[in-house]
């Protein structure tokens, strides 16, 4: 497949799957990874789904899916906490939207809970469809007490880079102590670890902190990072991020991710995507921008975590969930053929 051409505008197709009306303080449905999956001919889909927590919903078009079932695990018990949320898969860097196959298997990334923290586990399968085995014990802890990721490592992804026989993953590192960024000290910020094929995963650091212009659309907290081949940059990311700063002394549901979350990219100049990167200038969408339609469709507040889809005719299909705090659903935007070529910040 070609690396990514990013269109200049995106069309709405509106609610692709509705919360499952269980009620409650968390009834969500999102944060969604997409690979292709050739035993069903088709595309498989791992999202966060509560309850309770982790889904998949498969699809042969790329737009109409099936009902969101969990996902399977050989060994439940292995769950750190009782409890998992926000999978995905590990995916070939250069194919976006498919699965890497490390050594006849895949691998699943997963958010569990910790001691009052968030970490992040992995688990292996031979088919994507599962039973997934999960590893014992954390593959990424939380940091130090003055860490960038002191407080939860979150919404991870993944990438095998055969050349290097390692993965990279990137993630969530939220804060329990002020960080040195300008407008938001307790922001989360987009840190990475690598893995040697068979090794242990190390911590890089941060790689993507919050804006440092006041106002800037990802000035407040960075979100979960999906990682494409570019153009006229090596790497472009679509992600999610806020323009507010999150205050320590807030005690609502959304004290850490601060509304609006809103959607755009992110463009790396380094072949290896843990330095050189930057941000877009502007977001794909603000909050108050949003036509009545998708107001009545239950749009608002947020958009959460954005995941492109590029299908084999080269179209792209853009999801993401949104909605206030634990109250998400999954949304579908498609690209027109205008294209512009990875604009800088």
């Amino acid at each position: 497949m070609p690396p990514i051409t990013l269109p200049t505008h995106w069309h709405r197709r509106g609610l692709v799957i509705p919360r499952a009306g269980t009620g409650g303080d968390c009834d969500v449905v999102g944060d969604p990874c997409i690979v292709w999956d050739a035993e069903i001919d088709g595309w498989r889909m791992f999202l966060f789904a509560a309850p309770p927590g982790h889904g998949q919903a498969t699809s042969r078009d790329g737009e109409a899916w099936s009902a969101v079932t969990p996902l399977v695990f050989a060994n439940p018990g292995a769950l750190l906490g009782g409890g998992t949320h926000k999978p995905w898969v590990v995916m070939d860097p250069y194919r976006p939207n498919h699965a890497a196959r490390v050594d006849g298997r895949y691998a699943l990334l997963t958010v569990s809970y910790g001691d009052r923290h968030k970490v992040i586990q992995r688990a292996w399968a031979e088919r994507l469809a599962g039973p997934w085995t999960l590893e014992v014990g954390a593959l990424i802890d939380v940091g130090a007490p003055d860490a960038f990721d002191a407080r939860h490592v979150d919404a991870v992804t993944g990438y095998f880079f055969p050349e290097r026989d390692a993965f990279l993953y990137f993630y969530m590192g939220y804060p329990e102590r002020p960080q040195p960024y300008p407008v938001s000290p307790f922001g989360s910020a987009q840190g990475a670890a690598v893995q040697p094929r068979g090794g242990v995963a190390e911590k890089l650091g941060v790689v993507l902190p919050p804006a440092a212009t006041p106002g800037h659309w990802a000035a407040g907290w960075v979100g979960g990072l999906q990682l494409l081949p570019g153009i006229d940059t090596p790497w472009v990311a679509v992600l999610n991020a806020s323009p507010t700063a999150p205050n320590p002394a807030d005690t609502t549901i959304a004290r850490e991710e601060p509304a609006p979350s809103l959607g755009g990219y992110a463009y790396c100049d380094a072949v290896w995507p843990v330095t050189a990167w930057r941000w877009a200038a502007d977001p794909m969408e603000w909050i108050a921008d949003l036509p009545a339609d998708a107001l009545t469709a239950g749009e608002g507040t947020n958009f959460w975590r954005h995941h492109i889809l590029q299908r084999p005719d080269g179209t792209l299909a853009l999801y993401y969930n949104s909605g206030y705090y634990g109250q998400e659903q999954l949304y579908l935007k498609v690209g027109e053929e205008e294209e512009e070529r990875n604009p800088g910040a």
